[in-house]
């Protein structure tokens, strides 16, 4: 069998294979855990021109809202959008039941942001890059 099937290098493959891999994983955990409560969250800043500018991705599934990544253009930055992203994500995450929240940041990026939201941090990556740490984090929502 082994020999049958083909080993395929390809560091972009596209959305509709990267979509491929996440459908099934994602089907085969709520298979496993019978916990079908899956859903997509995606809230997204565009200005009048069209041009996107800023928004957070991540799903809620098992009670949990999880932020996969939250991103705002430097030029509008510290004007209170990621403040509006995130309370309109944990505001879906609570209708939807969820009691708490996950998200990973680097101590490059907003980890001060998130400690004022009150998330904590409950593990570290050290050296992820060489000289730097990633931070998982949590907060009750409810």
């Amino acid at each position: 069998m082994r020999d049958e099937v083909q080993l395929v290098f390809d560091p972009l493959p596209g959305d509709a294979l990267e979509r491929l891999i996440e459908d099934n994983v994602i089907a085969y955990n709520l298979a496993a855990t019978g916990s079908a409560d899956w859903y997509p969250v995606g809230y997204f800043l565009r200005n009048a021109r069209g041009e996107w500018l800023g928004g957070c991705i991540g799903n809620i599934w098992g009670g949990w809202l999880h932020v996969r990544w939250l991103w705002v253009a430097a030029a509008i930055r510290r004007r209170g959008h990621a403040t509006r992203l995130m309370d309109a994500a944990e505001a879906m995450g609570a209708e939807r039941g969820c009691g708490s929240a996950t998200l990973e940041t680097h101590s490059v990026e907003a980890l001060a942001f998130y400690r004022a939201r009150l998330y904590q941090v409950f593990g570290t990556l050290e050296d992820y890059p060489p000289g730097f740490t990633k931070y998982f984090l949590s907060k009750r929502l409810s």
